[in-house]
């Protein structure tokens, strides 16, 4: 049975059963606790934890997630993998435990004719948690499974709860007996191999406290409704029913595996060591790319961070089982052919996912290329002191800076005829990931509490009336202070209104909220901010200036007006930009977020280089001839289906409702779903000034603009500093540019002049250090104090020039400067000294604290800086004493 049929029986089966089909979620949902979506319950949480009252009573999805809490090991165990499908049914308040287990029986083992997947019941086996006595009773009255292939667990294993305050309950849940040619025979509790986890049944009817683990909370007591959560396998279901051994064997895995066999020449199925890297070939191309698909650009942080090692893990996956050519893109092209019809946007949006991925390769490679440079370097250094390991900290550093695994460490190791230190090497990770977690740990609380707005959440969505007018009467439903409701607020309070009409913009799509007022008989109030809960209720949050507001008040809401033109000149020039980077740079320029405001915007977009000055010039060009068009602005509301056949476009990793918004403007010129608030005619815009553009991360770039007013006031400013300018060099306006290059370039030679006449001083003065040089044992030192002024650059000049003229006679050069109220200092010692055993980073070590500095680098050669110029007489003191030390 392929995946995608294992996919369709499930939410068929659930349907008939009366539930609502719910389409997965996107991968990165605004979650304070999860980098990604990780179970299928995550986008149903506002129901399980009371927020919100659901819209219907049962639902099932099949939800995509991403697990990475241990990259390192997928690959090596054939069950695991970062991405996966988790299908699942759910209940909130409905049906309990014995609806939950005949609708799981009755799944797994009726008939492939009669809808099921037609698991043989005698293969299958269940847990229960521990005091379950209800659970185990009923998986013996409804499936009729004997007491024997039923185990009783404890709350690590069969205790369910999301690690932090909130909803938990025991679990149950179903394995399938593979046979004993996987493992000892016992059940789950002796082998989880031959065992495999399928179902998992979730009985949330309790409420946790704090604690730290699985298994180290306090349940607090019963829930006020007993909901039902449970999560499918799809994968693991997969190779069960494909009669394969593992999840990489599958219809939707191994086409990616035989095509890395084609690039590389590698065999799968050889040996364990090439399997791995085939299997996380495998995995990471799959969950790269649904990742990208969902808008997340590789990067130094977060999310991106994550993209970023699963590709690179790719490249060199691929390289090191002999891959010598780029590869990243046949396998974007097999996950897209196998995904996409399950997933539709791999296809529609393929041109994207596979730029991105692409450029992330093409860096990497790059990378891997200096990392090399590095390796050498640090290999030649250890055959060279005569030894026969490589460091750990080396290889970390390789790893931490350039990406390098340490199995590829490891054979540029072997290949150089050296070992590495494994056991320093995985110490620093460890340390590395203690406190990752810690931190991660650190950012974990519990949910916040929005009860206080749940009755206002499922009274239904505040009326909008923002788009056809400023002003309007509304009435006062409520009003919060401090997460409390409260009557009445007065004079200098700050508080939070709800109105059953408001006509002020809740920021939402990158357009920042309204400003304006609530006034009434006596009152007067400001309005600051306006912010949306569960993108449904409209929370004022305001200052009493004058007068006292009351629940039940009846106000009028009114949006500053100059306010609000600005505002929609912004976001239509935002959608104007957008229009003209697509026209300029290629459909493929996709929105990765925006924010605008009165008379300013800013967009990011999907792009791997920077944008050229005729590029700029000319998306400005685009933007401005449609603003002068006077391009009507019309509005309207229609399906997402029909607003997307039309061409409209839609901000990735946004989930739209079944009813969308439309804004075009110029009929295709721009159309996109948005919800903000526009202009009526793109005249109005006014002139769109563009700031320049930068890198936000790998992949991604930033345009800035003025708009209306703003741009206007930004271009007189430029004009007068031009003028300024002109006058100053005593040339029209149009020369200025050639003039400023003339005296840059002038300014360069004059630099270039000065710096041979300061370097000529400084070596000249090499003379009179080496006069200086004092005998410490078997070696010559000099340690002095360089003129003030010198910097480090010259310090390393000049100690290479004294050390040189020693010979071969053992030497060791220490100065130390003063410049710019630092103190920067070079060590330098020859390969004679070195011999005796002086090191020039062993040297830093005895006197940078003297001077409060530090630094490094390698035995012949380290430098630095420290603060304290008061401390350079100690520091030369401590080198003396060092240095007869070592010398004896």
């Amino acid at each position: 049975m392929q995946t995608h049929e294992i996919r369709r029986r499930f939410l068929d089966h659930f349907v008939k059963a009366g539930h609502t089909e719910v389409a997965s979620a996107s991968l990165i949902l605004d979650d304070p606790n999860l980098l990604f979506v990780n179970a299928g319950m995550v986008q149903f949480k506002p129901y399980f934890l009371g927020q919100q009252t659901p819209p219907y009573v049962t639902a099932t999805s099949v939800q995509k997630c991403v697990r990475t809490g241990d990259i390192e090991n997928v690959g090596v165990t054939t069950r695991h993998n970062t991405f996966f499908q988790m299908a699942g049914n759910f209940s909130f308040g409905d049906y309990f435990k014995r609806g939950a287990i005949k609708h799981a029986w009755a799944l797994l083992t009726n008939s492939v004719d009669d809808g099921g997947y037609g698991f043989d019941p005698e293969r299958l086996w269940v847990t229960v948690y521990l005091d379950d006595d209800e659970a185990r009773e009923i998986w013996k009255q409804e499936a009729g499974i004997p007491d024997e292939r039923i185990q009783r667990r404890g709350m690590a294993d069969n205790y369910w709860s999301m690690g932090i305050p909130g909803p938990c309950g025991p679990c149950s849940e179903i394995y399938y007996d593979r046979g004993p040619e996987y493992g000892a025979p016992g059940g789950p509790e002796a082998d989880e191999d031959r065992y495999l986890e399928i179902w998992n049944l979730v009985f949330m009817q309790n409420e946790r406290g704090d604690g730290i683990g699985k298994d180290n909370f306090e349940i607090l007591g019963p829930l006020p409704k007993q909901n039902i959560d449970t999560g499918l396998g799809v994968e693991r279901v997969a190779f069960l029913l494909q009669n394969v051994d593992n999840v990489y064997e599958t219809d939707l895995v191994r086409p990616v595996i035989t095509k890395a066999e084609e690039l590389t020449g590698a065999s799968y199925g050889v040996d364990n060591e090439s399997d791995v890297r085939f299997r996380v070939i495998a995995d990471h191309a799959r969950t790269a790319v649904m990742l990208i698909a969902d808008g997340v650009n590789p990067g130094n942080e977060g999310r991106g961070y994550v993209l970023r090692r699963l590709l690179r893990r790719i490249v060199r996956s691929a390289k090191l089982l002999g891959a010598d050519q780029p590869s990243m893109s046949e396998f974007v092209t097999v996950v897209r052919d196998t995904m996409a019809p399950s997933y539709p946007v791999l296809a529609t949006d393929f041109d994207r996912i596979l730029g991105v991925a692409v450029g992330e390769e093409s860096a990497f490679l790059r990378t891997l290329a200096s990392g090399s440079k590095m390796f050498e370097a640090e290999a030649d250094d250890v055959k060279a002191a005569g030894k026969k390991v490589f460091g750990g900290s080396e290889a970390f550093v390789l790893h931490d800076t350039y990406g390098f695994p340490i199995d590829l460490t490891l054979e540029m190791a072997s290949e150089a005829g050296l070992t590495v230190d494994e056991d320093g090497f995985r110490s620093l990770m460890a340390e590395q990931r203690k406190r990752a977690k810690e931190d991660a740990q650190s950012r974990k609380h519990a949910h916040a509490d929005l009860s206080i707005y749940k009755e206002f959440v499922d009274r239904g969505e505040t009326e909008f009336t923002g788009f056809a007018e400023l002003t309007t009467e509304a009435t006062v439903l409520a009003l919060i202070s401090g997460g409390v409701r409260v009557p009445t607020a007065t004079a200098g309070q700050e508080v939070e209104v709800i109105l059953d009409r408001t006509p002020l913009y809740a920021e939402a799509g990158g357009q920042i909220a309204d400003i304006g007022t609530i006034t009434g008989p006596g009152l007067k109030i400001r309005v600051r901010d306006v912010q949306k809960i569960a993108k449904k209720v409209w929370v004022h949050k305001v200052t009493v200036e004058e007068g006292q507001i009351t629940e039940g008040d009846a106000i009028l809401a009114q949006v500053d007006p100059s306010w609000r033109s600005g505002a929609t000149q912004g976001h239509s020039g935002t959608h104007m930009v957008h229009a003209a980077l697509r026209q300029v740079l290629g459909p493929n320029t996709t929105q990765k977020g925006s924010l605008n405001k009165p008379g300013y915007l800013r967009f990011d977009f999907a792009a791997q280089n920077q944008l050229s000055a005729q590029q700029l010039a000319d998306i400005e060009a685009v933007a401005n001839e449609a603003v002068a068009a006077n391009h009507t602005v019309n509005t309207f509301v229609t399906d997402l289906d029909k607003a997307k056949s039309m061409g409209a476009m839609a901000l990735f990793g946004e989930n739209y409702g079944d009813e969308v918004r439309v804004v075009e403007i110029g009929g295709r010129f721009s159309m996109e779903l948005c919800g903000g608030t526009h202009v009526q005619s793109s005249a109005q815009i006014g002139q769109i000034t563009l700031l320049g553009e930068s890198s936000v991360g790998s992949g991604a770039r930033r345009v800035e603009a003025f708009v209306g007013l703003d741009s206007y006031r930004y271009l007189a400013k430029e004009r007068a500093l031009l003028a300024g300018v002109a006058t100053a060099l005593k040339v029209p306006s149009e020369e200025v540019p050639g003039r400023v290059e003339q005296l840059v370039e002038r300014l360069k030679v004059a630099e270039k002049e000065l710096e041979q006449t300061k370097a000529a001083a400084v070596l000249a003065a090499a003379g009179s250090f080496v006069d200086k040089a004092e005998r410490v044992g078997g070696l010559l030192l000099v340690a002095e104090a360089a003129p003030d002024g010198v910097g480090g650059g010259d310090l390393r000049t000049l100690a290479t020039d004294i050390r040189g003229r020693f010979g071969t006679e053992p030497a060791v050069v220490v100065l130390l400067g003063n410049a710019d109220g630092k103190v920067p200092f070079v060590v330098s010692a020859n390969k004679a000294a070195q011999e005796l055993g002086v090191k020039a980073g062993d040297l830093v070590a005895a006197f940078g604290p003297s001077i409060g500095g530090r630094g490094g680098g390698k035995p012949e050669m380290a430098q630095g800086s420290g603060s304290d110029a008061a401390g350079i007489p100690a520091a030369l003191s401590a080198v003396r004493a060092r240095v007869a030390e070592i010398a004896g």
